[in-house]
């Protein structure tokens, strides 16, 4: 049997993070590539991903996230029976994100100001504006060796290696508050409160069954409905009938 989760954000916040950590896995399939196209696939995130960076103010999100993460672990430390060695790394880790993180320079500004990426960045905002008469010098680097290819990409995506860090960190802990339970949408359809502290709410449920599920609502409210990836022969494109899923609340 196949499975998935979904993942649904109640705020703007985590879906901001969620598309960075989409961004972020795009392009770290930069140090893998081959093909000229597959490079071209890497700079189409990058660029994307600097313009999500550029329009949000990721830094102070991330940096009141931690604060929380940390008074969260102090907090488990009294627990008896809490593994102390553990505990003591992932306070440690989001402690020394959290200096860095104040420290640091603007994100994403020496990629901004990089020469070659500046050259070619606004000609991919123009659909097939990647083409070897439109970037000549785009094509000049693709032809060059494998392993300059791959020192340049790694120079870049070290640039970003502290906010992805502080994502995925971010990120693991908002997953880690809910647990799956077992649940059932009656005729396809699910209705749940969600409290103060809830942001993310996670459906594992069985691909094989032709549905996928569709989210609605916000941090007070939410609903679940089932839709059919293909419509049935009449055109219907919910599901009418009782389905078993797990739910969880992060």
């Amino acid at each position: 049997m196949s499975n998935a989760v979904y993942e649904f954000p109640l705020n703007e916040k985590v879906r901001t993070y969620l598309r960075l950590e989409q961004l972020f896995i795009q392009t770290e399939q930069g140090n893998h590539a081959s093909a000229d196209w597959q490079y071209i696939q890497f700079f189409n995130a990058l660029f994307t991903l600097l313009d999500l960076i550029e329009r949000l103010d990721i830094r102070n999100d991330v940096l009141k996230d931690i604060d929380v993460h940390e008074k969260n672990l102090v907090h488990w430390s009294q627990h008896p029976q809490i593994d102390s060695d553990a505990l003591q790394a992932a306070l440690q880790k989001i402690l020394r994100l959290r200096d860095e993180l104040k420290h640091a320079k603007k994100i994403g500004q020496t990629l901004k100001e990089e020469r070659f990426l500046s050259s070619i960045r606004q000609r991919f905002a123009i659909p097939g504006g990647a083409c070897s008469f439109d970037l000549p010098n785009l094509h000049y680097w693709l032809k060059q060796p494998t392993e300059a290819k791959q020192e340049d990409i790694q120079a870049w995506l070290s640039e970003l290696g502290l906010i992805r860090d502080a994502i995925d960190i971010t990120l693991s802990f908002l997953r880690e508050r809910g647990r799956f339970s077992p649940s059932v949408a009656e005729n396809g359809f699910y209705q749940g409160v969600a409290d103060d502290k809830n942001e993310l709410i996670r459906v594992f449920v069985s691909t094989n069954q032709g549905f996928y599920p569709v989210l609605s609502g916000n941090k007070y409210r939410y609903a679940i409905r089932f839709m059919f990836f293909v419509p049935t022969e009449h055109g219907q494109t919910s599901v009418d009938s009782a389905v078993e899923f797990q739910i969880a609340n992060c």
